[in-house]
């Protein structure tokens, strides 16, 4: 039925298409989105991601200023006993993977990396992966969340990269279901996640780069968020 996706996709990669989660038992816990307290580059400057609403301007970086066609929020974790330790997000420590403050990531959430690595392998210096693919580079370890904390879903007309106060770069899904992708020709997606063993290779790439320049990984470009709303 979906043979018109496999067209579409690069090998190896994976088309990334809505926020993911599952169900435990009679609770739900959430694996990708933003967790809230994230800071996101708007048109009026950095904005927390739970402040942001339908229609606000956030700073892409593929496409400028891009408004915001929907946003979802859920609790990261639903249930009443403990979160199970598979929706546990991960703790980033500063300057891991070019990131200027610690963070905390889901595991599927999408990260766009620059490395060189990256370039020689996919002739792109900047890939996606998702987060998991990070646990155990550079003290990269998984927390247990705080109770009725909530994850943070921007969508946008088409795919997006969004860019965060932590230096980092966030995918973000189109609002679009499969079937509008399917009715553009040619319409090929923007973004696509590596597979999580060919993710875990780039990132421990990644963390051997920095270990050879001697300092944290290479730090990714914060926009220029003031002049942007100017």
């Amino acid at each position: 039925m979906f043979g018109w996706m496999s067209a579409l996709q690069p090998k190896g990669t994976k088309r990334m298409t809505d926020t993911t989660g599952a169900y435990d038992g009679g609770a739900t816990g959430v694996m990708s989105g933003l967790i809230e307290g994230t800071g996101v580059a708007t048109a009026v400057g950095w904005r927390p991601v739970e402040a942001i609403a339908v229609g606000d301007k956030v700073l892409t970086f593929d496409a400028g200023m891009q408004p915001v066609t929907r946003v979802e929020r859920r609790a990261l974790w639903s249930g009443e006993t403990s979160c199970p330790p598979r929706f546990w997000p991960l703790e980033v420590p500063v300057g891991a993977v070019g990131n200027r403050e610690a963070m905390r990531l889901l595991p599927n959430q999408g990260v766009m990396l620059e490395s060189d690595a990256a370039e020689l392998v996919y002739d792109d210096p900047f890939a996606l992966l998702p987060a998991l693919a990070l646990e155990g580079v550079d003290g990269v370890h998984r927390v247990p969340p705080r109770h009725g904390i909530e994850a943070v879903v921007l969508y946008f007309e088409s795919d997006q990269v969004i860019f965060a106060d932590s230096g980092m770069l966030f995918f973000s899904p189109s609002s679009r279901d499969l079937m509008d992708h399917a009715d553009k020709d040619g319409d090929m997606p923007l973004y696509s996640l590596l597979p999580l063993d060919e993710a875990v290779i780039l990132a421990e790439a990644v963390a051997i780069q920095a270990g050879t320049a001697g300092m944290g990984a290479p730090a990714m470009p914060r926009p220029p968020v003031a002049s942007a709303a100017a």
